[in-house]
């Protein structure tokens, strides 16, 4: 393992902080792209069914030496049990791993209400071993609350479109409450948050780029990081983000930043 951080889930497993994203990325470049990534140091690669690209997170996986923690995602139209399990067994053949480190169910999809039945297959899933840790996406209080009431098991983590233009100060509180890593997706905004004047102003008195203070504000608040990147100069700088801290005056201001903005949906709207 490289000297990054990690996170202690509420099962007992770790899990590194600062992982590479691979949303968007083609199949035909996810080995590649991968394989880069953990040459320069990741040690958690996070995929989805939706992606189409497991194939390739799975070969680059297997070529290496190293332990890499391997997040996918179930997809929306796969809930309820018997999908879901199907589905699992796609995604384990996909990657081809001996165990998938984290699965996730990837919308709470209300309109279907089938989150629950799947979370207690994802618990069945779980306790057969094929993989290890099991958690949530864009789940909102009363999806968490609701899950847990019905079975007593806390997902690990709930992972939320969070950047500095949508903080969910309200909804990470929660999760710190109850045990629950956060795990931001779209991280910089999907680059809008790159673009921020006073985000410039502090990389500059830090002599870094944007998006490290971006992602180092993450950190610094105990957030997973799982920002995606195409070059291995970008890759390479949104590992670097250790070797300095924002002081109290750059989190306020960045704090100042909250503007409710998402750029994917609400998840009550799916």
């Amino acid at each position: 393992m490289t000297d990054q951080p990690t996170v202690t889930l509420n099962d007992g497993r770790t899990m590194p902080q600062v992982g590479q994203g691979v949303f968007l990325v083609p199949p035909e470049e996810a080995r590649t792209l991968v394989e880069t990534g953990i040459r320069l140091g990741y040690r958690h690669i996070d995929t989805a069914t939706f992606y189409q690209n497991e194939s390739g997170v799975g070969e680059a996986v297997r070529a290496s030496d190293e332990t890499i923690f391997v997040t996918t995602k179930l997809w929306n139209g796969e809930q309820g049990r018997d999908r879901t399990l199907a589905a699992f067994d796609r995604s384990f053949n996909e990657l081809g791993l001996d165990w998938i480190d984290l699965y996730l169910i990837h919308w709470p999809v209300p309109s279907q209400d089938l989150y629950v039945e799947t979370w207690k297959t994802f618990i069945e899933l779980q306790r057969e071993g094929r993989v290890k840790s099991i958690g949530v996406s864009n789940f909102q209080v009363e999806h968490l609350e609701r899950i847990v009431g019905e079975t007593g098991v806390v997902p690990v983590t709930n992972q939320i479109e969070l950047h500095p233009g949508l903080q969910q100060n309200e909804l990470v509180e929660y999760h710190r409450e109850h045990g629950i890593a956060t795990t931001s997706w779209s991280p910089l905004g999907r680059g809008a948050m790159l673009e921020e004047p006073l985000l410039a102003e502090i990389a500059d008195k830090h002599g870094k780029s944007v998006a490290q203070v971006i992602l180092r504000w993450h950190t610094e608040r105990d957030l997973v990081v799982i920002p995606k990147a195409s070059s291995e100069g970008r890759l390479r700088e949104n590992l670097d983000l250790f070797g300095f801290t924002l002081d109290e005056d750059d989190m306020a201001r960045i704090a100042s930043l909250d503007r409710d903005q998402r750029i994917g949906p609400h998840p009550n709207s799916m």
